[in-house]
C-alpha cells in the first residue's frame, strides 16, 4: 500500500477513537501490533508501557476511558513517507482519579505492514501526563 492509502487509515482510526468506536480502530491494526502510547509516562500513569497484540490494545482503551476524560484531542497534520505516517497534534485531558488536567503536544508515529498498522508510538513532553495522574502528597 502507498502512503496516500496509509494516510487514509491513520485518519480512519482518529475518526474511530473520537467516535468512540474502538471495535473499528482495532480492525486496522494487525494482529501482533505493538503499542507504545504516552512514551516517558512514569509507572503510575494508567495508560504508561509497551503492549503487543490487539486484546492488550484493547485493554489500554478500556483502561483510557476509565482514567482519561479528553476535552480536546486534535490531529492536525499528517506526514507519510515509506511504511510510516507521523501525525502531529494535541490534546487536554483530565485524570478522573485526581480531577488534574494535562494540555500537551503530540507526534504519533504509525508504521505499516500488508494495509495494517504494525507498529503505534505517542512522544510527547509526559510531564504534565505524570502531574495529572500522580497521587497526593506524592
Amino acid at each position: 500500500m502507498g502512503e496516500q492509502q496509509n494516510t487514509e487509515i491513520v485518519r480512519q482510526a482518529y475518526a474511530a477513537f473520537g467516535s468512540g468506536d474502538i471495535a473499528a480502530l482495532l480492525d486496522l491494526l494487525d494482529d501482533d501490533i505493538e503499542w507504545h502510547a504516552v512514551i516517558g509516562a512514569a509507572p503510575h500513569v494508567p495508560t504508561a508501557g509497551k503492549r503487543y497484540g490487539k486484546p492488550a490494545v484493547a485493554e489500554f482503551f478500556r483502561i483510557l476511558s476509565q482514567t482519561v476524560e479528553f476535552s480536546r484531542f486534535e490531529p492536525r497534520e499528517f506526514i507519510a513517507q515509506g511504511d510510516q505516517v507521523v501525525t502531529l497534534g494535541s490534546y487536554e485531558g483530565r485524570s478522573k482519579a485526581t480531577g488534574r488536567t494535562f494540555a500537551e503536544e503530540w507526534a504519533m508515529v504509525d508504521t505499516f505492514r500488508n494495509g495494517k498498522i504494525v507498529r503505534f508510538r505517542e512522544y510527547v513532553n509526559a510531564a504534565a501526563i505524570n502531574a495529572a495522574f500522580e497521587a497526593a502528597g506524592v
